[in-house]
């Protein structure tokens, strides 16, 4: 059964007045939207990744921290991106630990898109594979805008074990990283499919949690109940999923 707690609904942190935030803006494509133009869980992912990949550029940590792993991705629909527009990306750090660190990212668009992000990021050795201490450097930029320097890992999405009925999710060669792993917004292609469209015309939460990685060669199934969904392969869930609508103390937030 899945547990619903007070963490997966908590409001985010607020954007911070001082510290490190970094920014980047870029054109909505085709590519990222929706049938009905709005942007796509799969492709906010996208967006996720590729300023967190900009980020480290511009903190000249690529040498010293090139390879992170994600466990948990957070998504706030507050008022939905609608193609053609512009948006405007926020990225700082809300939780730290020595291995891993929450970060934050706004989504803003020209026309009065809102969508606010967090995500769970967990720093890894590229030669050993496990969990490795963020440097002091780093740490001190990610400490100026952290309101939380003890982050812990608390699943907020039990896999589910009801018989649900499953559905096949064919990969494609380009699903998958260097490391032969399934993209992480892959995963969010189906928490896509499943949202009722009654939800997406409303102010909405989507969380994915990432249990282990799906790699080449696996067949992968995926489980969907009223407001979760289960991505599984090897005869276990890999990921999970939960929506739900937000209240107004949500959507007031920023």
């Amino acid at each position: 059964m899945n547990r619903t707690k007070v963490d997966d609904h908590v409001a985010m942190a607020e954007l911070p007045t001082t510290g490190s935030i970094f920014q980047v803006s870029w054109p909505v494509r085709t590519g990222d939207i929706h049938t009905d133009k709005q942007l796509r869980l799969d492709a906010i992912a996208r967006y996720l990744q590729d300023a967190g990949f900009d980020n480290l550029v511009d903190r000249g940590a690529m040498d010293t921290h090139p390879l992170w792993m994600v466990r948990r991705t957070v998504i706030d629909v507050l008022e939905p991106v609608v193609w053609p527009d512009r948006v405007h990306l926020q990225r700082w750090c809300s939780g730290l630990s020595s291995k891993w660190c929450s970060m934050r990212v706004r989504i803003r668009s020209d026309s009065g898109g809102l969508i606010e992000t967090e995500a769970f990021w967990i720093n890894i050795d590229p030669k050993t594979g496990m969990p490795a201490t963020i440097s002091e450097k780093f740490t001190a930029a990610l400490a100026s805008t952290a309101v939380d320097e003890h982050l812990h890992w608390r699943r907020w999405i039990d896999p589910d074990t009801d018989n649900q009925a499953d559905s096949p999710f064919p990969l494609r060669s380009s699903d998958f990283d260097p490391f032969d792993h399934v993209n992480n917004a892959i995963y969010w292609q189906p928490a896509e499919d499943a949202l009722p469209e009654k939800l997406r015309s409303e102010p909405f939460r989507a969380i994915l949690e990432y249990t282990q990685p799906i790699k080449r060669g696996e067949q992968v199934s995926v489980r969907t109940g009223t407001n979760t969904l289960h991505i599984d392969a090897g005869g276990e869930a890999r990921a999970s999923a939960r929506w739900f609508a937000l209240t107004s103390n949500h959507s007031d937030q920023g």
